[in-house]
């Protein structure tokens, strides 16, 4: 998945319980707008829905609630910019003026994008980005 839409997914969850949230709502609708039109009602009515889970999940402590609708929108973004440059870049700005501030006005670490890549001969390679727990196999 590209980190544009993984860092915007990210974001707009983290902006859904802020006091920018209209302004951000309307910012991802009218993207939406420029290659389905017909779509961009009913995106904006979902959104709202899903913010009141998000505030919601948040009052409870509920961080899986968070986490589930993060991936969806991941997932949205993704196939809304699909392989199309120019609306990958306008997403990009959006993250960087909209969704990234309105994410961190709601105290929301800043997304980030972490790529590793390994090459293992004859060992074994451990790449996580939290805990690992490994128990090394037992020599014959």
């Amino acid at each position: 998945m590209d980190p544009v839409t993984v860092a915007a997914g990210t974001a707009l969850v983290g902006a859904m319980a802020t006091d920018a949230w209209a302004h951000v709502r309307d910012a991802v609708v009218a993207l939406w707008r420029r290659p389905h039109p017909e779509q961009a009602d009913a995106v904006a009515v979902r959104l709202d829905e899903l913010r009141v889970q998000v505030v919601a999940a948040r009052g409870r402590g509920d961080a899986d609630i968070e986490a589930a609708l993060v991936a969806l929108w991941r997932l949205r973004l993704h196939e809304l910019v699909g392989q199309d440059t120019v609306l990958t870049a306008e997403l990009r700005h959006l993250l960087d003026h909209r969704l990234g501030p309105a994410s961190r006005e709601a105290g929301a670490s800043p997304a980030a994008t972490v790529e590793q890549r390994a090459r293992v001969s004859g060992g074994t390679s451990i790449q996580a980005g939290r805990d690992v727990h490994y128990t090394p196999p037992s020599e014959p």
